[in-house]
């Protein structure tokens, strides 16, 4: 039986890393744990927000993956160190490839950061981006209306539009010319934030730089599957299946029309 590759995220986010990892790697299997039922994580203290990472990890190890991969920016921040510590597989936050990101791409030097409440309170990505490039000016922005929107499937709305410009408002004088979505919801609202911010400044989504990284790690692991057979994708929510599923098969599109796909709610996370 094909090892998958397992990843996590608070609700729909980590969908973004998963198109990117199907689009990269697309004889992997993947195992997805959407919690739904308990996001957003980003206004929850940190050690409830390890608990929950915690007890996901534990239910996604019962089915044997190859790699964990933590899709959510503010359990990555608080509980990537613990998670590693407590399993012997390759554990893969979306922090740093991310930030490595930024680093090869700014010609400014001010690179932009935003986040939920609990990623940004971390400065995980301000000390990313400084032992990468000590010099370099990070300024960060907390934008909590976004991951309720995103799980609502609300991705192009006026109300989208507008809460992406009140929340950016602070940005507009910045000389920043390359901006981390830094929570993988946001690449939802990439347009519109895009639109927000202007041509000038780049766009950085870790999803993109995680899935190379994972990429990178299985081949220097000689653990990249080989096989021709089909993947069969596994998907759980904590929360509404019927909602999850509609925003997965939106999102995920052809990378699962032509892959059986299995969904499941477990008994965990309500």
């Amino acid at each position: 039986m094909q090892q998958a590759i397992a990843v996590l995220d608070s609700g729909v986010g980590g969908l973004t890393v998963v198109k990117e990892v199907m689009r990269q790697l697309p004889r992997e299997k993947i195992l997805y744990f959407g919690d739904t039922a308990r996001t957003p994580y980003g206004p929850r203290p940190a050690d409830e927000v390890i608990a929950f990472t915690r007890e996901i990890v534990d239910y996604l190890v019962r089915f044997q993956p190859k790699m964990i991969v933590i899709a959510c920016n503010t359990a990555t921040a608080v509980a990537l160190e613990d998670i590693r510590q407590r399993v012997d597989l390759p554990v893969v936050g979306v922090i740093n490839p991310g930030a490595r990101a930024a680093i090869g791409l700014t010609k400014t030097g001010v690179v932009g950061v935003i986040g939920t409440e609990g990623t940004i309170r971390s400065k995980a990505y301000e000390v990313a981006l400084t032992r990468l490039s000590p010099q370099v000016e990070v300024v960060s922005q907390a934008c909590p209306t976004f991951v309720p929107l995103v799980e609502d499937g609300n991705f192009r709305s006026h109300e989208t539009s507008s809460a992406v410009s009140v929340a950016l408002s602070g940005f507009r004088n910045s000389s920043m010319d390359c901006l981390i979505l830094g929570c993988t919801h946001y690449p939802f609202l990439a347009d519109t934030i895009s639109e927000t911010m202007g041509a000038k400044v780049l766009l950085i989504n870790s999803a993109e730089e995680t899935a190379r990284e994972i990429s990178a790690i299985l081949y220097g692991n000689n653990a990249l599957a080989e096989k021709e057979e089909v993947p069969l994708h596994q998907f759980f929510c904590s929360g509404d299946p019927r909602k999850f599923q509609e925003i997965a098969q939106a999102w995920l599109g052809n990378q699962i029309k032509l892959n059986p796909v299995v969904w499941r709610v477990p008994h965990i996370g309500a």
